[in-house]
């Protein structure tokens, strides 16, 4: 880093956006500023004051420059551009921004085609966008294609081609290319596509309907006929998307997830009260950034790049620069935009779904993470932090699941070089244990377990794999539960762990002071995810098991019905859901059964 004390002192005090760089020149961070020399000079204070993140960039500039603007708000988009044209490592910025696909049309042209660019160009076009990926485009444009026949071909319009070709013939195009149809008419339908894109189906709707008719109360029926096939989609496709319902709003509900250096955005799309659409994209260095840090940076950089921008965008937390971007979007869109945080209502259960999609989203990236490289690195650390004597490629991870101490289960799932092996899974009908008692139960499964370890050595049934790692949901009292169950059985060689859900504690036997992993490493990850699947594999057990007890006493409380009938219902029809909805006729059919009974079990349940 040099010596900048001169240059620091005589820095304007104006607002601006400063760039720093490192030894070879290149923008290594881009930010803004209300105050130039304030806000540069900041960085070069005692290094202690610095957040982790700064103090690695400051350590890495070599030089800096900067640009003064009228105002903050010129500002502020100045520094949008430049991180988009520059990518620097130390700002959190859109993954490839600068090349993310829209859907354009061009109302300039008389027979205006529906195409993807990556470009955008002031030239009165219509942009729709930006998509994460080209096949969102595709898929988007697949859609629209069924839904209105505008033209797909490139070729130039005359009206005096002899013959239309086959998308005329299925309904996919009104034929403008032999002068079925002419310019005004061909417009009303580019303006359906860009009414749809928009989010206002009804309007669409309201045309289509109105056209339908005239064409009835003129007697061109098979006119009438298309239109009616063309508005029976476009209502199947809303109705699909009336998930929610916001007062007929546009609105943009965004939110995020953050993995080490990678966060992932989710972003839905409402347009008049519908979800119309939605889109996923990638942050990265965001390792040191706050949730808030990251969703300010991405609505930055993302609405620099989009066409639309909606009257209100809702957001899971505050951000510290909020007024300066509602300010600035609202001097884009030319009317006012507002960013809010709900806290009840249907936009808050809005939010909630975004954010849930963002977390899966999120949940799927680092799986693809793990399966592309990194499991080696996990086995590793969890090896080293446990001090295991190999590399635990096979973990078994066990848990139990109750309410009140009835219908217990017990699981155990398999990761088998970080990935799930459902084949060996196995489930566990409590059946020694009664009332609440997690250690017990715990003892039993994990009895069963390695008995049957020891009883089937030498048959090639899953049950002799030794694993590598025993891993138990639970903190030390499990843990110690399962090493008395090791005790007993004479099993040695085998570790054993446990991990508590709530801080994320680690405890393995002989050590009394748990094992703390970095929240950011995948060796934490991959025992989550064991742990999560084992809790999961649990819970789906004890759900059936607690709707079988429960429909079997409403069976059980029918006069006239004892096991075996209940058996002969169950065999005939299938499921409990499938008795209630018989008819009594069916039932009474049954050999032993009559009109009578078939009342009474229809009246009970």
């Amino acid at each position: 880093m040099g010596n900048f004390s001169a240059r620091l002192n005589h820095l304007p005090g104006k607002p601006g956006v400063y760039l720093m760089k490192d030894n070879s020149g290149t923008i290594i961070y881009i930010g803004k500023a209300s105050v130039l020399r304030n806000r540069v000079r900041s960085y070069f204070q005692k290094k202690a004051n610095l957040p982790p993140k700064i103090q690695r960039m400051v350590s890495s500039i070599d030089d800096f420059e900067f640009i003064i603007t009228e105002s903050e708000l010129e500002a502020f988009l100045l520094e949008s551009n430049l991180i988009k044209q520059y990518q620097p490592r130390f700002n959190a910025r859109l993954k490839d921004g600068k090349s993310y696909p829209f859907i354009k049309i061009d109302t300039a042209e008389a027979f205006p085609q529906v195409y993807i660019t990556r470009k955008i160009i002031e030239d009165g076009s219509r942009y729709f966008g930006p998509y994460p990926n080209a096949g969102s485009v595709r898929k988007t444009l697949g859609l629209l294609k069924k839904l209105f026949p505008y033209r797909s071909c490139t070729k130039p319009i005359s009206g005096q081609d002899e013959r239309p070709c086959l998308d005329y013939h299925i309904n996919r195009c009104v034929g403008p290319c032999t002068g079925a149809v002419d310019a005004k008419g061909y417009d009303e339908v580019i303006q359906q596509v860009i009414l749809f894109m928009e989010g206002k189906t009804d309007d669409v709707t309201k045309e289509i309907r109105e056209n339908m008719l005239y064409a009835s109360d003129n007697l061109d029926f098979e006119r009438a006929a298309n239109l009616r096939d063309q508005l029976t989609a476009i209502e199947q496709i809303h109705e699909k998307q009336k998930v929610i319902n916001v007062s007929g709003e546009n609105i943009d509900v965004i939110a995020g997830a953050k993995h080490l250096d990678q966060s992932r955005i989710e972003v839905f799309f409402v347009r008049k009260g519908s979800l119309v659409g939605r889109d996923q994209f990638i942050m990265q260095g965001t390792l040191d950034e706050s949730d808030a840090q990251v969703l300010s940076a991405f609505i930055k950089q993302f609405y620099t790049q989009t066409q639309y921008i909606p009257s209100k965008i809702i957001i899971p937390e505050a951000m510290p620069d909020m007024e300066s971007i509602s300010a600035w979007l609202s001097s884009t869109k030319s009317s006012k935009v507002k960013l809010t945080v709900p806290y009840r209502g249907e936009k808050k259960r809005l939010l909630n779904m975004v954010v849930e999609n963002a977390q899966r989203g999120l949940e799927q990236l680092k799986l693809k993470q793990i399966e592309e490289g990194s499991t080696e690195e996990a086995l590793s650390e969890i090896q080293e932090a446990l001090n295991l004597p190999r590399l635990p490629r096979r973990i078994e991870t066990y848990d139990i699941s109750n309410i009140q101490g009835s219908n217990s289960v017990g699981s155990m799932v398999v990761f088998e070089n970080g990935i799930p092996n459902k084949s060996d899974y196995r489930r566990f009908t409590i059946k020694n244990v009664d009332g609440i008692d997690d250690y017990s139960m715990m003892k039993e499964v994990l009895t069963r377990r390695f008995k049957k370890l020891n009883e089937i050595a030498g048959n090639s049934d899953s049950w002799v794999k030794t694993p590598d790692l025993v891993l138990i949901d639970g903190g030390r009292g499990h843990l110690g539960a399962a090493l008395q169950v090791f005790l007993e059985l004479g099993v040695k060689d085998i570790p054993l762990a446990s991990i508590a859900k709530q801080h994320e504690e680690i405890f393995v036997p002989e050590t009394p002071e748990p094992i703390i992993l970095d929240r950011r490493s995948q060796a934490l990850y991959l025992l989550q995810r064991s742990r999560d699947e084992a809790h999961r594999f649990a819970i789906t057990l004890h759900r059936k098991r607690r709707s079988k007890s429960s429909n079997a006493s409403l069976f059980d409380a029918i006069p006239g019905i004892g096991p075996q009938r209940r058996k002969q219902l169950l065999r005939k029809f299938g499921s409990f859901k499938m008795v209630q909805k018989a008819s009594i006729d069916d039932i009474a059919s049954l050999p032993g059964f009559n009109i009578s009974l078939a009342r009474r079990i229809k009246d009970r349940i």
